[in-house]
Protein backbone atom coordinates (compact mmCIF):
# COMPACT_ATOMS: atom_id res chain seq x y z
CA UNK A 1 0.00 0.00 0.00
CA UNK A 2 1.36 3.23 -1.24
CA UNK A 3 1.76 6.30 1.06
CA UNK A 4 0.95 9.42 -0.36
CA UNK A 5 1.64 13.05 1.47
CA UNK A 6 -0.45 15.86 -0.20
CA UNK A 7 -0.11 19.66 0.62
CA UNK A 8 -3.04 22.00 -0.12
CA UNK A 9 -1.83 25.89 0.03
CA UNK A 10 -4.37 28.57 1.28
CA UNK A 11 -5.91 29.13 -1.41
CA UNK A 12 -7.53 25.53 -2.04
CA UNK A 13 -8.92 25.92 1.27
CA UNK A 14 -10.31 29.37 0.91
CA UNK A 15 -13.65 28.68 1.56
CA UNK A 16 -15.85 26.26 2.83
CA UNK A 17 -16.63 25.44 -1.15
CA UNK A 18 -13.41 24.79 -1.71
CA UNK A 19 -12.31 22.88 1.29
CA UNK A 20 -15.16 20.36 0.37
CA UNK A 21 -13.22 19.95 -3.47
CA UNK A 22 -10.08 19.02 -1.20
CA UNK A 23 -11.71 16.47 0.58
CA UNK A 24 -13.28 14.83 -2.45
CA UNK A 25 -10.01 15.07 -4.11
CA UNK A 26 -8.36 13.25 -0.86
CA UNK A 27 -11.42 10.71 -0.78
CA UNK A 28 -10.17 9.60 -4.30
CA UNK A 29 -6.54 8.76 -3.83
CA UNK A 30 -7.70 7.34 -0.21
CA UNK A 31 -10.16 5.31 -2.54
CA UNK A 32 -7.58 4.21 -4.84
CA UNK A 33 -6.13 2.55 -1.70
CA UNK A 34 -3.33 4.06 -0.88
CA UNK A 35 -2.29 5.60 3.15
CA UNK A 36 -3.32 9.44 2.72
CA UNK A 37 -1.27 11.48 4.57
CA UNK A 38 -2.40 15.60 4.07
CA UNK A 39 -0.80 18.72 5.24
CA UNK A 40 -2.79 22.15 4.90
CA UNK A 41 -1.93 26.00 5.25
CA UNK A 42 -4.22 28.56 6.42
CA UNK A 43 -7.39 29.58 4.93
CA UNK A 44 -7.05 32.20 2.24
CA UNK A 45 -5.74 35.64 3.82
CA UNK A 46 -5.91 34.06 7.44
CA UNK A 47 -2.36 34.56 8.42
CA UNK A 48 -2.35 38.27 7.20
CA UNK A 49 -5.62 39.10 9.21
CA UNK A 50 -3.98 37.39 11.87
CA UNK A 51 -0.71 39.81 12.02
CA UNK A 52 -2.89 42.45 11.49
CA UNK A 53 -5.30 41.64 14.40
CA UNK A 54 -1.80 41.18 16.27
CA UNK A 55 -0.40 44.90 15.50
CA UNK A 56 -4.18 45.92 16.71
CA UNK A 57 -3.47 45.23 19.78
CA UNK A 58 0.93 45.38 19.83
CA UNK A 59 2.86 47.96 18.22
CA UNK A 60 5.80 45.05 18.61
CA UNK A 61 4.13 41.75 19.66
CA UNK A 62 6.09 39.01 20.98
CA UNK A 63 7.53 36.55 18.78
CA UNK A 64 6.50 33.71 21.05
CA UNK A 65 2.65 34.91 21.16
CA UNK A 66 2.64 35.63 17.57
CA UNK A 67 3.84 31.94 16.52
CA UNK A 68 1.15 30.71 19.35
CA UNK A 69 -1.71 32.77 17.57
CA UNK A 70 -0.77 32.30 13.82
CA UNK A 71 -0.48 28.56 14.04
CA UNK A 72 -4.54 28.59 14.98
CA UNK A 73 -4.97 29.00 11.27
CA UNK A 74 -3.85 26.08 9.94
CA UNK A 75 -5.15 24.25 12.54
CA UNK A 76 -8.69 25.63 11.63
CA UNK A 77 -7.66 24.68 8.08
CA UNK A 78 -7.18 21.21 9.10
CA UNK A 79 -9.79 20.16 11.44
CA UNK A 80 -12.83 21.71 8.65
CA UNK A 81 -10.88 19.34 6.26
CA UNK A 82 -11.12 16.38 8.55
CA UNK A 83 -15.24 17.16 9.09
CA UNK A 84 -15.50 17.42 5.57
CA UNK A 85 -13.63 14.32 4.94
CA UNK A 86 -16.11 12.47 7.85
CA UNK A 87 -18.81 13.60 6.51
CA UNK A 88 -17.92 11.88 3.13
CA UNK A 89 -17.59 8.65 4.67
CA UNK A 90 -14.13 8.68 4.97
CA UNK A 91 -12.21 7.89 8.32
CA UNK A 92 -9.83 11.50 8.75
CA UNK A 93 -8.27 12.66 12.14
CA UNK A 94 -6.55 15.79 12.28
CA UNK A 95 -3.08 16.45 13.98
CA UNK A 96 -1.62 19.91 15.00
CA UNK A 97 1.94 20.31 14.45
CA UNK A 98 3.12 18.74 17.75
CA UNK A 99 1.26 15.96 17.14
CA UNK A 100 2.45 15.22 14.42
CA UNK A 101 5.36 14.48 15.86
CA UNK A 102 7.51 17.65 14.53
CA UNK A 103 9.95 18.91 15.99
CA UNK A 104 12.17 22.96 15.90
CA UNK A 105 15.00 24.88 17.00
CA UNK A 106 13.97 28.22 18.95
CA UNK A 107 13.65 30.76 16.29
CA UNK A 108 10.70 32.16 17.08
CA UNK A 109 8.99 32.98 12.82
CA UNK A 110 11.33 31.24 11.21
CA UNK A 111 12.19 27.93 13.13
CA UNK A 112 13.52 24.89 11.28
CA UNK A 113 12.36 21.37 11.55
CA UNK A 114 15.45 19.51 13.46
CA UNK A 115 13.09 15.98 13.86
CA UNK A 116 10.14 14.25 12.96
CA UNK A 117 8.96 11.22 14.86
CA UNK A 118 5.70 9.95 12.93
CA UNK A 119 4.43 7.29 14.91
CA UNK A 120 1.36 8.65 15.91
CA UNK A 121 0.61 9.61 12.04
CA UNK A 122 1.73 6.22 11.15
CA UNK A 123 -0.74 4.69 13.38
CA UNK A 124 -3.43 6.31 12.38
CA UNK A 125 -2.60 5.63 8.88
CA UNK A 126 -2.67 2.05 9.58
CA UNK A 127 -5.85 1.97 11.13
CA UNK A 128 -7.23 3.38 7.66
CA UNK A 129 -8.07 6.71 8.47
CA UNK A 130 -6.81 9.96 6.78
CA UNK A 131 -4.63 12.17 8.68
CA UNK A 132 -4.95 15.95 7.90
CA UNK A 133 -1.55 17.81 9.59
CA UNK A 134 -1.68 21.67 10.10
CA UNK A 135 1.34 22.79 8.21
CA UNK A 136 3.53 25.45 9.12
CA UNK A 137 4.14 24.55 12.42
CA UNK A 138 6.25 22.67 15.48
CA UNK A 139 7.29 22.72 18.94
CA UNK A 140 10.37 23.50 19.91
CA UNK A 141 12.18 21.85 23.23
CA UNK A 142 10.24 24.10 25.68
CA UNK A 143 6.91 22.65 23.89
CA UNK A 144 6.65 26.04 22.93
CA UNK A 145 4.49 26.36 19.65
CA UNK A 146 7.08 27.51 16.69
CA UNK A 147 6.31 28.67 12.94
CA UNK A 148 8.57 27.98 9.85
CA UNK A 149 7.82 30.99 8.07
CA UNK A 150 6.10 32.13 4.77
CA UNK A 151 5.50 28.66 2.90
CA UNK A 152 6.06 26.48 5.72
CA UNK A 153 3.44 23.94 4.93
CA UNK A 154 5.68 23.04 1.51
CA UNK A 155 8.35 22.04 3.65
CA UNK A 156 6.15 20.16 6.41
CA UNK A 157 4.79 18.22 3.88
CA UNK A 158 8.28 17.33 2.29
CA UNK A 159 9.52 16.85 5.67
CA UNK A 160 6.48 14.38 6.63
CA UNK A 161 6.91 12.88 2.93
CA UNK A 162 10.04 12.07 3.87
CA UNK A 163 9.77 10.45 7.00
CA UNK A 164 6.98 8.46 6.02
CA UNK A 165 8.61 7.08 3.46
CA UNK A 166 6.73 8.50 0.58
CA UNK A 167 7.68 7.95 -2.74
CA UNK A 168 6.00 11.43 -3.79
CA UNK A 169 4.74 14.72 -2.32
CA UNK A 170 2.14 16.50 -4.34
CA UNK A 171 1.87 20.18 -3.73
CA UNK A 172 -1.42 21.29 -4.66
CA UNK A 173 -1.64 25.48 -5.05
CA UNK A 174 -3.67 28.10 -7.54
CA UNK A 175 -1.15 27.57 -10.62
CA UNK A 176 -0.85 24.18 -12.37
CA UNK A 177 2.54 24.32 -11.92
CA UNK A 178 6.24 26.05 -11.91
CA UNK A 179 5.99 28.31 -14.87
CA UNK A 180 9.44 30.38 -16.60
CA UNK A 181 7.54 33.24 -14.81
CA UNK A 182 4.56 34.64 -13.18
CA UNK A 183 2.47 34.75 -15.36
CA UNK A 184 0.53 37.46 -13.43
CA UNK A 185 3.34 39.39 -14.56
CA UNK A 186 4.26 37.45 -17.92
CA UNK A 187 0.73 36.21 -19.60
CA UNK A 188 2.65 34.22 -22.26
CA UNK A 189 5.39 32.67 -19.58
CA UNK A 190 5.53 28.56 -20.23
CA UNK A 191 5.06 25.93 -17.56
CA UNK A 192 7.60 24.04 -17.05
CA UNK A 193 7.01 20.20 -16.87
CA UNK A 194 10.21 19.01 -15.12
CA UNK A 195 13.16 21.22 -12.64
CA UNK A 196 16.16 19.66 -11.35
CA UNK A 197 16.11 19.95 -6.83
CA UNK A 198 18.73 22.70 -7.90
CA UNK A 199 17.08 24.99 -10.55
CA UNK A 200 14.13 24.69 -8.19
CA UNK A 201 16.44 25.98 -5.12
CA UNK A 202 17.19 28.59 -6.97
CA UNK A 203 14.06 29.94 -8.20
CA UNK A 204 12.24 28.82 -4.77
CA UNK A 205 15.11 31.27 -2.97
CA UNK A 206 14.24 33.89 -5.41
CA UNK A 207 10.60 34.35 -5.22
CA UNK A 208 9.37 30.81 -6.95
CA UNK A 209 5.92 29.94 -5.00
CA UNK A 210 7.49 27.48 -2.67
CA UNK A 211 9.15 27.42 0.28
CA UNK A 212 13.21 26.74 -0.14
CA UNK A 213 13.99 24.55 2.48
CA UNK A 214 11.26 22.35 1.33
CA UNK A 215 13.44 21.92 -1.54
CA UNK A 216 16.36 21.86 0.55
CA UNK A 217 14.26 18.99 2.26
CA UNK A 218 13.55 17.36 -1.21
CA UNK A 219 16.90 16.86 -2.90
CA UNK A 220 18.77 15.26 0.57
CA UNK A 221 16.35 12.86 1.00
CA UNK A 222 15.07 12.49 -2.66
CA UNK A 223 12.10 13.19 -3.08
CA UNK A 224 10.08 13.78 -6.25
CA UNK A 225 7.81 16.86 -5.58
CA UNK A 226 4.81 17.55 -7.78
CA UNK A 227 3.48 20.87 -8.37
CA UNK A 228 -0.43 21.10 -9.32
CA UNK A 229 -3.52 23.06 -9.97
CA UNK A 230 -5.89 21.95 -6.69
CA UNK A 231 -9.06 22.07 -8.59
CA UNK A 232 -7.35 21.42 -12.42
CA UNK A 233 -6.61 18.18 -13.62
CA UNK A 234 -4.07 19.20 -15.95
CA UNK A 235 -0.39 18.07 -15.63
CA UNK A 236 1.77 19.69 -13.13
CA UNK A 237 5.79 20.08 -12.94
CA UNK A 238 7.36 17.36 -11.44
CA UNK A 239 10.64 18.27 -9.78
CA UNK A 240 13.30 15.63 -8.68
CA UNK A 241 16.56 14.55 -9.12
CA UNK A 242 17.60 15.11 -12.59
CA UNK A 243 21.26 13.55 -13.41
CA UNK A 244 22.90 12.22 -16.26
CA UNK A 245 21.01 12.94 -20.19
CA UNK A 246 21.60 11.78 -23.52
CA UNK A 247 24.57 14.04 -23.80
CA UNK A 248 23.14 16.78 -25.53
CA UNK A 249 23.83 20.15 -24.39
CA UNK A 250 20.97 22.43 -23.70
CA UNK A 251 20.87 25.70 -25.52
CA UNK A 252 19.10 27.63 -23.84
CA UNK A 253 20.09 27.55 -20.49
CA UNK A 254 17.95 30.03 -18.36
CA UNK A 255 15.23 28.50 -17.68
CA UNK A 256 12.86 30.67 -15.65
CA UNK A 257 13.02 34.55 -14.31
CA UNK A 258 11.59 35.02 -10.79
CA UNK A 259 11.51 38.09 -8.37
CA UNK A 260 11.09 39.15 -5.10
CA UNK A 261 9.62 42.68 -3.46
CA UNK A 262 9.81 43.97 -0.59
CA UNK A 263 14.02 43.76 0.19
CA UNK A 264 15.33 46.44 2.33
CA UNK A 265 19.11 47.78 2.27
CA UNK A 266 21.57 48.60 5.15
CA UNK A 267 24.54 50.33 4.06
CA UNK A 268 26.90 51.17 6.61
CA UNK A 269 29.29 54.11 5.62
CA UNK A 270 32.53 55.07 5.93
CA UNK A 271 34.03 51.38 8.36
CA UNK A 272 37.03 51.87 9.11
CA UNK A 273 38.81 48.66 6.77
CA UNK A 274 40.42 46.29 9.11
CA UNK A 275 40.51 42.54 9.89
CA UNK A 276 37.16 41.24 12.02
CA UNK A 277 34.88 44.19 11.15
CA UNK A 278 32.31 41.95 9.05
CA UNK A 279 32.07 39.36 11.76
CA UNK A 280 31.68 42.06 14.44
CA UNK A 281 28.68 43.28 12.23
CA UNK A 282 26.80 40.26 10.90
CA UNK A 283 27.19 38.38 14.14
CA UNK A 284 24.98 40.14 16.27
CA UNK A 285 22.71 39.94 13.66
CA UNK A 286 22.71 36.48 13.03
CA UNK A 287 22.12 35.69 17.09
CA UNK A 288 19.26 38.21 16.31
CA UNK A 289 17.65 35.48 13.86
CA UNK A 290 18.10 38.29 10.75
CA UNK A 291 18.71 36.70 7.54
CA UNK A 292 21.66 38.69 5.32
CA UNK A 293 21.28 37.81 1.87
CA UNK A 294 23.48 40.18 -0.87
CA UNK A 295 26.55 41.32 0.64
CA UNK A 296 28.91 44.35 -1.54
CA UNK A 297 31.59 46.24 0.39
CA UNK A 298 33.16 49.02 -1.62
CA UNK A 299 36.98 49.01 -2.39
CA UNK A 300 38.88 50.90 0.74
CA UNK A 301 39.42 54.37 -0.08
CA UNK A 302 41.63 55.71 2.83
CA UNK A 303 41.36 52.70 5.05
CA UNK A 304 37.69 53.42 4.89
CA UNK A 305 34.65 50.96 2.76
CA UNK A 306 31.32 51.17 2.62
CA UNK A 307 29.59 48.15 3.71
CA UNK A 308 25.91 47.51 2.18
CA UNK A 309 23.47 43.80 2.60
CA UNK A 310 19.91 42.88 1.76
CA UNK A 311 17.23 42.04 4.53
CA UNK A 312 13.99 41.08 4.13
CA UNK A 313 11.90 44.50 4.70
CA UNK A 314 9.91 42.87 7.58
CA UNK A 315 13.71 42.55 9.21
CA UNK A 316 14.50 46.00 8.66
CA UNK A 317 13.82 47.71 11.94
CA UNK A 318 15.39 44.70 13.77
CA UNK A 319 17.81 44.68 11.57
CA UNK A 320 18.56 48.42 12.34
CA UNK A 321 18.54 48.44 16.13
CA UNK A 322 21.16 45.88 15.55
CA UNK A 323 23.48 47.88 13.05
CA UNK A 324 23.31 50.92 14.64
CA UNK A 325 25.02 50.06 17.99
CA UNK A 326 27.17 48.31 16.35
CA UNK A 327 28.09 50.77 13.77
CA UNK A 328 28.92 53.30 16.40
CA UNK A 329 31.12 51.31 18.19
CA UNK A 330 33.33 50.63 15.21
CA UNK A 331 33.54 54.17 13.91
CA UNK A 332 31.51 54.37 10.65
CA UNK A 333 30.29 57.36 9.79
CA UNK A 334 26.60 56.59 9.94
CA UNK A 335 23.86 54.08 8.61
CA UNK A 336 21.27 53.93 6.31
CA UNK A 337 18.39 52.32 4.22
CA UNK A 338 16.04 51.98 1.70
CA UNK A 339 13.22 49.88 1.76
CA UNK A 340 11.65 50.33 -1.73
CA UNK A 341 14.18 47.32 -3.36
CA UNK A 342 13.48 43.84 -5.21
CA UNK A 343 14.85 41.40 -6.83
CA UNK A 344 14.95 39.71 -10.39
CA UNK A 345 17.29 36.99 -11.32
CA UNK A 346 17.81 34.72 -14.35
CA UNK A 347 18.09 31.08 -13.11
CA UNK A 348 19.27 28.08 -14.94
CA UNK A 349 22.20 25.17 -14.81
CA UNK A 350 25.13 25.92 -16.97
CA UNK A 351 25.14 29.74 -17.10
CA UNK A 352 28.60 30.23 -15.26
CA UNK A 353 30.38 28.23 -18.01
CA UNK A 354 28.83 29.89 -21.24
CA UNK A 355 29.09 33.65 -21.75
CA UNK A 356 26.88 36.22 -22.34
CA UNK A 357 24.30 35.64 -19.84
CA UNK A 358 25.23 38.30 -17.94
CA UNK A 359 25.55 40.89 -20.30
CA UNK A 360 22.35 39.94 -21.43
CA UNK A 361 20.56 40.25 -18.30
CA UNK A 362 22.34 43.80 -17.63
CA UNK A 363 21.76 45.19 -21.52
CA UNK A 364 18.20 43.94 -21.59
CA UNK A 365 17.15 46.00 -18.42
CA UNK A 366 19.34 48.90 -19.18
CA UNK A 367 17.64 49.05 -22.41
CA UNK A 368 14.07 49.36 -20.52
CA UNK A 369 15.36 51.77 -18.08
CA UNK A 370 16.02 50.10 -14.88
CA UNK A 371 18.99 50.84 -12.83
CA UNK A 372 20.90 48.19 -11.21
CA UNK A 373 21.16 48.68 -7.17
CA UNK A 374 23.91 45.67 -6.71
CA UNK A 375 24.30 42.16 -8.17
CA UNK A 376 24.98 38.67 -6.73
CA UNK A 377 25.55 35.11 -8.44
CA UNK A 378 25.87 31.52 -8.26
CA UNK A 379 26.51 29.16 -10.27
CA UNK A 380 23.09 28.64 -11.99
CA UNK A 381 21.46 32.39 -11.06
CA UNK A 382 22.36 35.43 -11.57
CA UNK A 383 20.27 38.44 -9.85
CA UNK A 384 20.06 42.03 -10.00
CA UNK A 385 18.50 44.59 -7.07
CA UNK A 386 16.17 46.91 -8.83
CA UNK A 387 13.71 49.06 -7.35
CA UNK A 388 10.51 47.39 -5.99
CA UNK A 389 8.00 49.60 -8.24
CA UNK A 390 10.18 48.40 -11.41
CA UNK A 391 10.68 44.75 -10.45
CA UNK A 392 7.44 44.04 -13.21
CA UNK A 393 9.15 45.49 -16.26
CA UNK A 394 12.27 43.50 -15.14
CA UNK A 395 11.02 40.19 -15.28
CA UNK A 396 8.89 41.10 -19.02
CA UNK A 397 11.86 42.29 -20.24
CA UNK A 398 14.67 39.54 -19.32
CA UNK A 399 12.15 36.78 -20.42
CA UNK A 400 11.75 38.48 -23.54
CA UNK A 401 15.04 38.88 -23.48
CA UNK A 402 16.07 35.12 -23.23
CA UNK A 403 13.13 33.28 -25.52
CA UNK A 404 11.24 32.38 -22.66
CA UNK A 405 7.68 33.16 -24.15
CA UNK A 406 5.21 30.19 -24.86
CA UNK A 407 5.35 31.27 -28.59
CA UNK A 408 8.99 31.31 -29.02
Amino acid sequence: MAVIVQKYGGSSVANAERIRNVARRIQRAHAAGNQVAVVVSAMGDTTDELIALAASVSANPDPREMDLLLSTGEIVSCTLVAMALRDMGVGAVSMSGEQAGIRTDRLHGKASIVALDPARVRYELDQGRVVIVAGFQGVNEEMDVTTLGRGGSDTTAVALAAALGASLCEIYTDVEGIYTADPRIVPTARKLTELGYEEMLELASYGAKMHPRSIELAAWYKIPVLVAHSVKDAPGTLIHDIAGGDGVEITKKVRGVTYEKGVARITVRAVPDRPGIAASLFDPLAAAGVSVDTIVQNASAERLTDLSFTVDKVDLHRALDVVRPVAQQMGAKDVVSNDSLGTVSIVGTGMQNAPGYASTMFRSLADAKINIEMITTSQIRITCIVGEAQVPAAVRALHKAFELDAAS
